[in-house]
């Protein structure tokens, strides 16, 4: 998005903006564009979906309709039926007919009033990784639901690192709405300011706890670096072969110790491989027990029985991410 400047002597015509927090599933709208070249074109449908995640980056909240959007629509207004501007369009689904996108209008004030004040946009930083919770993960967790963003990492001295939350914490809440699933937060992170302090409700050991904090400013690279290792969330088996850390594979590996085992090798053609599990994945937990080393893995695994899911954290290129496993016994 950018915020253009027009000198002129004559008073230019505006349209309303609305309010795409109130807007409604189901509810007709109006899409505007000059789609493939063919001139000024009006399509209208209806909202399929809000808040949609769609792998645009991590700030993903999309307003679906099924208004035909095409190739020279994106830019255009996204009108409901009080003449309100409530969205901007801007993706389709190639392989599907449609399905279009729009930007909330809502996300877009926010972004024009600080590219107007400002000059450029800042966002909200709480400086965790987080990933989505498996099914297998709920037992790990005391979970009673998979609701929430697990805490899969905690930048050093960062806002959340500073106010205690913890690796294995569980995000259900934060400054007053519901975190549904792990591409709800960044988010509702992004649009606090920095240095607001907000509270943040989490599960930890089964526990329901509110811990405030006050957000950072989230760097353009470190927004980066985020969009690009966002967890897949994808549940993988176990088919995996391990090997103590050696001083040449932590230099090799550029981590900072030789605690954990590092995974030389994923079993072809296995659901381990299909699912992403590399050589070269650090394993620093089994079942939330410290692996130390090779005798702390073996030992970890040891326990577990036929069938029982296994939780593992890994570190990977310096981030972390928790993986629930089923064991295949020979």
């Amino acid at each position: 998005m950018a915020l253009l400047r027009v000198d002129t002597p004559l008073p230019l015509p505006t349209v309303p903006f609305g309010d795409s927090e109130n807007l409604e599933v189901g509810e007709w709208v109006l899409a505007i564009g000059n789609p493939f070249g063919l001139g000024h074109t009006v399509t209208a449908g209806i909202v399929s979906a809000k808040g949609r995640t769609i792998g645009a980056g991590p700030y993903d909240d999309f307003i679906q309709t099924d208004a035909s959007i095409n190739p020279g629509n994106s830019g255009g207004p996204l009108f409901n039926m009080r003449g309100e501007v409530i969205g901007i369009n801007t993706a389709i689904m190639r392989s599907g007919q449609g399905i279009g996108f729009a930007i909330p209008i809502n996300m877009a004030k926010n972004v024009l009033s600080q590219l107007y004040d400002k000059g450029n946009v800042t966002r909200g930083w709480l400086g965790v990784a987080i990933q989505s919770i498996a099914p297998e993960m709920l037992d790990a967790f005391k979970l009673d639901d998979a609701n929430g963003a697990l805490v899969s990492g905690i930048v050093t001295d960062a806002p959340a690192d500073k106010a205690g939350l913890q690796q294995g914490d569980v995000i259900v809440g934060f400054h007053g709405s519901e975190v549904e699933d792990s591409s709800t937060l960044p988010g509702l992170v992004a649009v606090v300011a920095p240095g607001t302090t907000v509270d943040v409700e989490i599960i930890r050991d089964g526990q329901r706890m509110t811990i405030p904090v006050t957000l950072g400013e989230l760097e353009e690279d470190e927004a980066a670096r985020i969009a690009s290792l966002e967890p897949s969330g994808v549940v993988e088996l176990l088919g995996i072969q391990v090997e103590a850390i050696t001083e040449d594979m932590a230099r090799e590996l550029r981590i900072d110790d030789d605690r954990g085992v590092v995974v030389t090798d994923v079993a072809d053609e296995s659901p381990a491989a299909n699912a992403g599990i590399q050589p070269g994945d650090i394993v620093r937990e089994v079942n939330r027990q410290t692996v130390e080393d090779l005798d702390a893995y073996e030992a970890a695994t040891a326990q577990i029985e036929d069938g029982e899911p296994v939780l593992l954290l890994l570190e990977r290129r310096g981030n972390h991410l928790y993986v629930a496993l089923r064991p295949e016994r020979n």
